[in-house]
């Protein structure tokens, strides 16, 4: 028994460093909608909620924080605010920004401004001012080579994918194989910031309405408008085909445009 008991252990170590060794970055993606009576409660919340997550980084729990203004998607009431938490450990991640954690890192934040009962009431207000819509846990599968400085005024597009049933791994292909190389190409073309490939890092059912999400980047709205222009003139016939038969694999649900209001790393 105790030969077994070690030899679990010595497995489950084993186990955690292989993980560890893969890398990934894990982002929790929260889409927020905010009632048109609190949305300048909501505004001036921005600054209060900067410095708590700078705190959140300087302690090594989270790698960085993005507050993201929605300009468009399929329901323009839906949702007017996405956040991105960014983690390099799933653990972190998924013990996430609890209220007693985001608690503690605004005292340590604003300890020597404000009275623990003062800091006490405004956090109750930045968390009540919102209605966290839906919450993304994600895993970064794959990413392009790019020097993309995430700064306030950047554009993102979030694309929410569902892989066909049966054909989650195909899927994956397609992104990793031909859209990669792709978005890479337009990159180097100056049509493009930055691209970044997640899947869900939890379980879903299969009545989950996505199970991946794309993230494209850009300068402005002149490189957005000049991407979708952007046309692949290497690209050989059979790679043409072959990334119109991938769009079979999966189902694209919505896609969310996006302006960069704060970035914390």
């Amino acid at each position: 028994m105790k030969k077994l008991f070690c030899f679990a252990i010595v497995f489950l170590l084993a186990a955690r460093i292989s993980f560890a060794q893969e890398d990934h970055q894990y982002m929790v993606i929260e889409f927020i909608k905010v009632a048109s009576t609190q949305m300048v409660d909501y505004s001036d919340n921005k600054d209060f909620m900067e410095k708590i997550y700078e705190e959140a980084v300087k302690q090594g729990d989270v790698e960085g924080w993005d507050l993201w203004s929605l300009q468009s998607g399929p329901d323009q009431g839906e949702f007017q605010f996405v956040t991105i938490t960014y983690y390099n450990d799933p653990v972190k991640m998924m013990n996430g920004m609890t209220d007693d954690n985001f608690l503690n890192y605004a005292k340590r934040a604003y300890s020597s401004t404000m009275s623990e009962s003062q800091i006490e009431s405004a956090v109750k207000s930045a968390v009540q001012n919102r209605d966290l819509a839906m919450r993304a846990y994600m895993v970064e599968v794959a990413e392009t080579k790019d020097n993309f400085e995430m700064k306030p005024g950047v554009l993102a597009s979030f694309d929410l994918m569902k892989a066909a049933e049966g054909r989650f791994n195909e899927y994956e292909n397609v992104e990793n194989e031909l859209y990669l190389p792709f978005h890479q190409k337009k990159i180097q073309a100056g049509m493009m910031g930055s691209w970044k490939f997640l899947r869900t890092a939890v379980p879903m059912g299969s009545a989950a309405e996505y199970t991946h999400m794309t993230l494209n980047f850009y300068d402005d709205y002149v490189q957005f408008f000049n991407s979708m222009e952007y046309e692949d003139m290497e690209a050989s016939e059979e790679q043409l085909t072959a990334m119109e038969e991938g769009l079979s694999s999966r189902d694209q649900k919505w896609v969310y445009m996006a302006t960069l209001l704060k970035a914390i790393r």
